[in-house]
C-alpha cells in the first residue's frame, strides 16, 4: 500500500483544514488507518485512527472535541478535518496503515510522506 498525503498548509489559530490520505496499490479496506503528527524537535505522536468499517475511532486527548477522521473505502482515501487549530498543532502530519488498532507508531506497517500544517498565532 502507498500512501499519499495532501492537504497541508499555513492557517491562523481558530482555523480549519482538512488533510487527505489517498492509497494504491492496494485497497486498504482491511486495515486501520491513523494520522500522526511530528513537531520539529518532537517525537512522532498519534493523533487519531479509525477501523477499517470506519466506526470505531480514536483521539489523542489533545485534539479530541476539534479532529474528526473519517474515511472511504470505496475510494481509497481517509480524511482528518481540523477545527479550533492552535499553534502547538504546527507540525508535519502523516497517514500510516496498520493491521490492527494501536496508537503505536512502531505498528504501523504503511506510512505517507507527510504534510506541513502551519497553525501562526
Amino acid at each position: 500500500v502507498q500512501l499519499q498525503a495532501s492537504g497541508g498548509g499555513l492557517v491562523q489559530a481558530g482555523g480549519s483544514l482538512t488533510l487527505s490520505c489517498a492509497a494504491s496499490g492496494r485497497s486498504f479496506s482491511g486495515y486501520v488507518t491513523a494520522w500522526f503528527r511530528q513537531a520539529p524537535g518532537k517525537e512522532r505522536e498519534f493523533v487519531a485512527n479509525i477501523g477499517w468499517s470506519g466506526v470505531g475511532r480514536f483521539y489523542a486527548d489533545s485534539v479530541k472535541g476539534r479532529f474528526t477522521i473519517s474515511r472511504d473505502n470505496a475510494k481509497n482515501t481517509v480524511s482528518l478535518q481540523m477545527n479550533s487549530l492552535k499553534p502547538e498543532d504546527t507540525a508535519v502530519y502523516y497517514c500510516a496503515a496498520a493491521l490492527r488498532l494501536t496508537t503505536q507508531p512502531g505498528l504501523y506497517d504503511y506510512w505517507g510522506q507527510g504534510t506541513l500544517v502551519t497553525v501562526s498565532s
